[in-house]
């Protein structure tokens, strides 16, 4: 795989052989930071954090990735409502500045296509942290890091995906990376409002992948599943209120559904949740989108490692 400047989409990561690098150096910075062995390999480094979208792991785990690695951190949380942003100045301008000051960017943007655009223009290494209904590559590539060391394998799976896949950023992030492997199926369980958008459908049948679509979460999914990904119904994506409250409850996993899973099987979200997954559930061995949240730590440590170092 080419050396990559900038991470804007999961499709740029192509290479099964340059994820099993990322993964084991994502390892040895998990490895090292339980025994306090971490060196400082971005000493003197800088990295910007430009959140113009609420952000609570993504954002704090960039900048504790930063700071682990030796480096520091500029971050601004609410680039929408307390930046320049609001006198009306452009992204292309911000990233213009920003990049004078720091060495790296990562940004989270309400707009699909903002991180691209940055990237056209900065000198230095832009991270998409999520754009819009666009994607989230950095979570794409915990997700995949999580079912590795959950499962052991990444071929051989049967993959459900619940709940907004319309704008969901994650599931068009995780499902070209899933498409690295071989024999990997997908059920898309979804209201008909939140299908999957089509440009995702044609991937996964350029790619081969067999998937089925339903709108029930029922027993042969729950049964047969090696992974549930639940995902929220993202009420700010809505146009009205009354839309979201038609379809915000169409699945709610309870311990009850819960059991019905494999012993071995996993559950994954990439928070935060509000109702989908009940509290009940958090106690299951099952239950992994705790663990999930934390590997996103190790993986961002490792990604700056590889951009910066």
């Amino acid at each position: 795989m080419e050396r990559l400047k900038h991470v804007i989409s999961a499709r740029q990561f192509d290479d099964p052989e340059f994820l099993l690098g990322l993964f084991e150096s994502a390892n040895a910075m998990d490895r090292d930071d339980k025994f306090r062995a971490l060196t400082d390999p971005l000493r003197g480094r800088i990295l910007a954090t430009l959140f113009y979208e609420p952000s609570t792991r993504t954002r704090f785990s960039f900048e504790a990735a930063m700071q682990k690695l030796g480096g520091g951190v500029l971050t601004a949380e609410n680039m929408r409502e307390s930046s320049s942003a609001t006198k009306g100045e452009t992204i292309a301008d911000t990233v213009r500045i920003v990049s004078g000051y720091a060495d790296a960017i990562a940004i989270r943007h309400f707009e699909q296509g903002t991180a691209a655009e940055a990237a056209r223009i900065s000198p230095v290494p832009i991270i998409n942290a999520g754009d819009g209904v666009g994607e989230h590559p950095t979570q794409a590539l915990t997700d995949v890091y999580t079912i590795k060391k959950e499962l052991g394998r990444l071929s051989g799976l049967r993959v459900a995906l619940v709940g907004d896949l319309l704008n969901g950023r994650t599931i068009h992030s995780l499902l070209p990376l899933l498409c690295l492997y071989k024999d990997v199926q997908f059920d898309l369980i979804s209201p008909w409002q939140l299908r999957l958008p089509l440009k995702h459908r044609e991937y996964l049948l350029e790619k081969h992948a067999t998937f089925r679509e339903s709108e029930k979460l029922g027993s042969e999914v729950l049964e047969q599943a090696d992974v549930l990904y639940i995902t929220r119904v993202q009420k700010e994506r809505f146009a009205s209120a009354e839309e979201y409250e038609s379809v915000k409850d169409a699945y709610i996993l309870d311990a009850a559904m819960a059991n019905r899973l494999k012993p071995e099987a996993i559950i994954m979200h990439a928070l935060p949740r509000v109702n989908e997954i009940s509290p009940e559930v958090d106690d299951n061995a099952r239950a992994a989108y705790f663990r999930q949240a934390k590997n996103g730590l190790y993986i961002r440590m490792a990604l700056l490692k590889y951009l910066l170092a």
